[in-house]
């Protein structure tokens, strides 16, 4: 077992069980005893992938330690999670290819999932996978293309070929600033986007914000050193187009449900909520005008309400494109 997955959520699980249809053996970190005996006796992760059948060749396991074999590790864990996730098990992950499949900014600390990782593990180099992307997508076998970004050209090149399959097709950079930026950002103008949806607001709304929001993205991801065609690619624009325009994207229902006052399973993981006060922290800190992430904030705060928000967009200041 060369490649272990640590947290069987819906995408953790889809990861293992693409990556075992493409002939590997992988390993399963289920957070508990019983989450683990369930999917073992069902071979199915009932809770967050129903219907799909797991691989016999996935070992599931609630034991980091049971894949001490597993040379590459990807972490699957939540974004505001990860940081006491890496603390809690950082003897287990020392020393292993760590590739983290989150995508947020740490509310704390203000910083992505590889500079979490990076200062717990000197020389580590860690990668990050994302890009546009859904678990059941992933996990049915549906052609997916994702970014693979490591600031270690080497690194990268290996890790693109073992975690890529006949249907899950890798992009490598180096970029890692921009692969993570666009993904975390996203989420935060996928929950505008289904705001407008909610509200009944039309399709022409959704593109404006979707392109002003973009604007935002771009914005706040150069200063903080992105390069433009990494956003461009598709872990900004591509990610921001799924998950802006489909029911799938958690982030984008729970905007829906925001915009149409309705109620949100608060047990669901909205990446996007957390995002976007971290993402307005960051632009404060850093003088840039990020209008789209600072209403999604203060609706997710309820400090205003959509309506509110939507004037509030409506009536700034005219200017160029």
């Amino acid at each position: 077992m060369r490649i272990a997955v640590l947290g069987a959520g819906a995408f953790g699980t889809a990861l293992a069980v693409a990556l075992a249809r493409g002939g590997e053996s992988v390993g399963l970190w289920a957070r508990n005893e019983g989450q683990a005996a369930a999917m073992k006796a069902g071979r199915e992760n009932a809770g967050r992938l129903p219907g799909v059948k797991i691989p016999e060749t996935v070992s599931v396991s609630a034991e980091i330690a049971d894949f001490r074999a597993a040379d590459t590790l990807l972490l699957a864990v939540p974004m505001q999670s990860l940081a006491g996730f890496v603390g809690r098990h950082r003897d287990a992950l020392a020393g292993r290819a760590l590739v983290a499949c989150a995508k947020g900014i740490d509310l704390t600390s203000l910083r992505g999932p590889t500079a979490i990782l990076a200062e717990r593990f000197a020389g580590s180099h860690p990668a990050v996978l994302t890009g546009p992307s859904f678990a059941a997508d992933i996990a049915r076998g549906l052609p997916t293309a994702l970014t693979l970004a490591c600031a270690d050209e080497v690194r990268g090149a290996a890790l693109q070929d073992q975690l890529s399959t006949p249907v899950l097709r890798l992009y490598r950079t180096t970029d890692v600033t921009g692969a993570e930026l666009g993904g975390a950002l996203k989420n935060v103008i996928a929950i505008a986007a289904g705001v407008i949806a909610g509200a009944g607001l039309g399709d022409s709304a959704r593109a404006a914000l979707m392109t002003r929001g973009f604007a935002e993205i771009v914005r706040l991801a150069e200063r903080l050193g992105a390069r433009g065609e990494t956003l461009m690619g598709l872990s900004g624009l591509g990610d921001l187009i799924l998950t802006c325009t489909s029911d799938q994207s958690r982030n984008f229902r729970y905007g829906r449900a925001l915009g149409a006052g309705t109620a949100f399973d608060t047990r669901t993981t909205v990446e996007g909520a957390a995002t976007a006060k971290a993402a307005l922290a960051l632009a404060q800190k850093l003088g840039i005008d990020v209008p789209v992430t600072a209403m999604v904030a203060a609706l997710v705060d309820g400090r205003v309400s959509v309506g509110e928000a939507m004037a509030a967009l409506m009536a700034r200041p005219l200017k160029k494109e």
